[in-house]
């Protein structure tokens, strides 16, 4: 599986504030990158704490690029896959309607009564273990993780070959230190957000005596702002 992270940060590398608000970092441009890269991906992931905060739907915005994918013989939207370890999506949650397939991911602790809920309200359940970490987006509840790289493993089963990862911080540093990360595109936009506790591209513990090394591929000017493009140095350091 091909995994690439795409993520907007602010000059000093905060996705949103210390509340967990949203910012508008990015503009028109990158907002019309960011659904053409969902469009050529098999499935777009975000953490339980994305869902949580910011009820996306995590759909084509352009009806043109859901034509393409039409004319590929592919569904409209890309599948959409929710880390929940502990089941936590709302029932009545954006991500579940029908506008595309929707996997949530949980950890084999969780009881089959919050599984079936989820699947009740729309979601394909996948159980991927557990290790005892937190549940990968920053909510540590007794009951372990989702085991990520079996994760991607089972969905891969499911036909999902690329992967298009948008956050939050817990998520892509737990893919970062499970190496499982191959591209990271970053657009860093011209503000400053600030505060200890704001969110950013990478959270979690963090590395202390090995890091994820990146290869610069490209660097570009969008809207006003600097889109990085990263090949990311598998098995490197961390």
């Amino acid at each position: 599986m091909h995994v690439v992270v795409n993520a907007a940060v602010s000059a000093d590398g905060k996705l949103s504030t210390r509340r967990r608000e949203q910012v508008l970092i990015s503009g028109d441009d990158d907002f019309a990158r960011v659904d053409r890269l969902r469009a050529e991906s098999d499935a777009v992931l975000v953490g339980i704490g994305t869902v949580v905060a910011d009820d996306p739907h995590l759909t084509l915005d352009d009806p043109a690029l859901r034509e393409e994918r039409r004319e590929r013989g592919e569904d409209p939207n890309p599948a959409r896959v929710v880390v929940d370890s502990s089941a936590r999506t709302p029932p009545d949650a954006r991500i579940l309607d029908s506008a595309a397939t929707t996997y949530v991911v949980v950890s084999a602790a969780t009881s089959r009564t919050r599984r079936e809920a989820l699947a009740d309200a729309g979601a394909e359940v996948v159980v991927a273990g557990a290790d005892g970490r937190g549940d990968g987006d920053g909510h540590v509840d007794g009951e372990g993780r989702v085991a990520l790289s079996e994760a991607l493993s089972e969905l891969s089963d499911r036909g999902i070959d690329d992967l298009m990862v948008e956050g939050g911080g817990e998520i892509i540093y737990s893919l970062f230190d499970d190496d499982l990360v191959d591209e990271l595109f970053l657009y860093v936009g011209s503000l400053v957000i600030g505060g200890r506790d704001a969110p950013t591209l990478a959270d979690g513990t963090g590395f202390v005596d090995s890091f994820t090394r990146l290869d610069l591929r490209d660097v570009a000017r969008v809207d006003d702002g600097v889109l990085l493009r990263y090949d990311v140095e598998r098995g490197s350091d961390s």
